[in-house]
């Protein structure tokens, strides 16, 4: 609806700051109530229509979203800095969602089945507990490393931990993975090549044979 971000996030920490919290999920329910109304005063002074409440017209706005954003400046850019022809054009793809904010069972991270610096066979990476994959990159709150999940849930990180071993296996180079935990269930959400230093590419050709 082409409202700024900054105005909905002026909104949050203003309710965080009258509530003496620091964190988003320091907030209880009614302090989350009072910021989806503050939200929808904003949308409406700012567009001149309420908030559309039916689901389904909420992901046609959300489909169109991703196919308008193929014409702002930073997708021309990088277009033509990667030389990718305009016709392409871009594609949605629609899919259940899983929350890692649902409790302390649950949680967000990102890792590397190798150390990226040095190319060492471990996984790499951090998480948080009871938080959005938002909240790991964002700075907001202070991430675990992906070590500390095998004490705090070994099971968890066992399965993570192979299914890991076997996105390598199968791509034949070290992945970089996004996961999510919801009520204890493991999701993962992406994984694709990552990036690593000239050292861990030598170790990883090495040891790959």
């Amino acid at each position: 609806m082409e409202v700024p971000k900054a105005k909905f996030d002026e909104i949050l920490d203003e309710i965080k700051h009258a509530k003496k919290v620091k964190l988003d999920t320091e907030l209880d329910a009614e302090a989350w109530k009072e910021v989806v109304s503050k939200f929808k005063e904003l949308v409406l002074k700012e567009t001149g229509k309420p908030f559309p409440t039916d689901p389904m017209t909420q992901l046609k706005m959300a489909v169109n979203a991703v196919f308008s954003s193929w014409q702002n400046p930073r997708a021309i850019t990088y277009r033509k800095l990667n030389k990718i022809p305009d016709e392409w054009g871009t594609a949605v793809n629609v899919q259940a969602m899983v929350f890692g904010n649902m409790g302390n069972d649950s949680g967000t991270g990102v890792a590397f089945t190798r150390n990226p610096s040095t190319g060492e066979r471990k996984l790499y990476g951090e998480y948080l507990m009871n938080a959005q994959g938002e909240d790991v990159v964002a700075g907001i709150r202070t991430p675990q490393p992906i070590a500390h999940l095998e004490r705090e849930n070994p099971g968890i990180y066992a399965e993570f931990a192979k299914i890991a071993e076997t996105l390598e296996k199968h791509y034949k180079d070290m992945q970089d993975m996004e996961f999510t935990i919801e009520k204890g269930t493991l999701f993962m959400l992406q994984t694709r090549n990552g990036k690593r230093t000239g050292k861990a590419s030598v170790v990883i050709a090495v040891e790959d044979g």
